[in-house]
């Protein structure tokens, strides 16, 4: 049985080895890439001399130790980036179980089968007698099978699956990126409430003196009740916005909370001074775009496992070549099952052909194929997207940092206003409506100006998320390695 196989084994290598792949071996499409951002013209660029790259940990731009021990429980504890994670485990192991096909199955299996059947015969004179025959048979058979990867299915499936995983880990890559962006987002604007929250408190403090004047001078019959029951209504609706901002507080609180994987009543973080940078941030080429954003790394590489499964459908037009063997011990007796004279074997090559499927490959090929072009055009939308996000950030920069030195004026006019309508209504000029008119325009160019910073350090956010926070699609070569 030994040279039979052996020698079955030589004729059919020069087969495996000869194989071909069918299917179109994958090209990258083309996609529309920009020569240069648009919106970069006019906005400040990261410092000559640096790396010219964002880092992974791109939140050490803003320089805040608070925001940088948050961002670090994100990846420990967040639980949507534990199951992303688990995705990521489940695609490594199907990688595995599509390459098993590469090798023979070997299986064994022991069975005793009792039967009985009807014997009739016939005697010498003619007559005929029935009667039945019972026997059991001890089996303890060993079979092998092993199909030759001829045309390549089977590496077309193992590329389509390497491919797949590769677009989890990117997955992966984009939900940790977005729960980062997220975070900060959340503590930039959680640190702006409580840049507002000591604005209205401060102002709730000047409206609380000025209200103490007009009283004092109503009491003197210097002031109509008519200017105490406004600074009276500018105190209590100040007092009141303040307390409404605890609301929206809490709520970013809770959100933070979820996001690095605590329970939102045992998290809590304490009002501190806030004095934030913005870094100019690294935006380098458009083309660059490309490798640096996972979800459009993620795209691309499901286009390639697309591609891969188009041949996949299109071997299931080939015939299937193969070897099988079978090999045990067989016997009608216990005690001579295990003896050499109850051996048996058989071997041999395996060629098998469909010849009629009502449409079934076909249709299994029209959809690979329809499969392919739908990851084409995401591939493809995913890349514009991504180039809109830059775009957008890249404007929002721009505009909002000219916005921030004209909403500066405005506070430092209206400020001077409020003092100069305070001296003019203590000498008797003007009525109290128009102190009224001057410290409300002070108080909603002030809240003007803090919540044109929150706006800004989120546009800064959502830029290095947009230009992929610091990740390379060439860890996704690496993710594949020893898989």
């Amino acid at each position: 049985m030994t040279n039979h196989l052996a020698k079955l084994s030589l004729l059919l290598l020069p087969l495996a080895f000869s194989a071909c792949t069918v299917g179109p071996n994958y090209v990258r499409p083309e996609a529309p890439v920009p020569v240069a951002f648009k919106e970069v013209q006019g906005w400040k660029l990261a410092q000559p001399g640096g790396s010219g790259k964002l880092s992974e940990t791109w939140w050490q731009l803003f320089n805040d130790p608070d925001l940088t021990a948050l961002e670090e429980q994100v990846v420990v504890s967040n639980q949507n980036l534990k199951a992303a994670e688990a995705q990521v485990r489940q695609a490594r192991a199907i990688i595995r179980e599509q390459r098993s096909a590469y090798f023979p199955t070997l299986s064994v299996g022991a069975s005793v089968t009792r039967s009985q059947r009807g014997v009739t015969t016939t005697s010498a004179s003619g007559g005929s007698q029935s009667g039945t025959v019972n026997g059991t048979v001890f089996s303890l058979p060993f079979d092998f099978s092993w199909e030759a990867d001829v045309w390549g299915r089977i590496r077309r499936s193992v590329e389509a699956a390497s491919d797949s995983y590769q677009a989890s880990a990117a997955d992966l890559a984009a939900a940790r990126l977005s729960a980062q962006a997220e975070l900060a987002q959340d503590y930039f604007l959680i640190r702006v409430q409580d840049l507002q929250q000591k604005l209205l408190d401060e102002t709730v403090a000047s409206y609380q003196k000025a209200y103490d004047l007009t009283l004092n001078r109503y009491k003197g019959g210097v002031a109509a009740k008519s200017d105490l029951l406004q600074a009276e209504t500018q105190l209590k609706t100040t007092r009141a916005q303040a307390i409404d901002l605890g609301v929206q507080r809490a709520q970013l609180e809770h959100a933070i909370a979820l996001l690095v994987g605590k329970p939102a009543s045992n998290f809590a973080l304490p009002v501190r001074p806030f004095a934030p940078l913005l870094p100019p941030i690294p935006t380098g080429l458009p083309s660059e775009l490309l490798e640096r954003r996972p979800d459009i790394a993620g795209a691309e590489r499901r286009m390639a496992a697309a591609n891969a499964q188009i041949g996949v459908a299109k071997a299931a037009y080939y015939p299937t070549v193969g070897l099988s063997a079978s090999a045990g011990l067989q016997s009608s007796s216990l005690a001579d099952w295990f003896s050499w004279p109850s051996h048996f074997w058989s071997v041999g090559p395996v060629l098998s052909q469909t010849l009629f499927d009502g449409g079934l490959r076909r249709g299994q090929n029209e959809q690979a194929q329809a499969a392919y072009d739908q990851t084409v055009a995401n591939y493809r939308q995913t890349v514009l997207a991504g180039f809109q996000e830059v775009e957008d950030n890249l404007a929002a920069l721009r505009v909002l940092d000219a916005e921030a030195a004209a909403q500066d004026d405005a506070v430092r006019a209206a400020s001077e206003t409020v003092a100069v309508a305070l001296n003019q209504y203590r000498a008797g000029i003007i009525s109290y409506l128009n102190v009224t008119v001057a410290q409300s325009t002070e108080l909603a160019n002030r809240r003007s100006a803090v919540s044109i910073l929150g706006r800004r350090l989120t546009a800064s956010v959502l830029l290095i998320r947009a230009l992929g926070g610091g990740w390379d699609a060439a860890t996704l070569a690496e993710a594949t390695k020893g898989h």
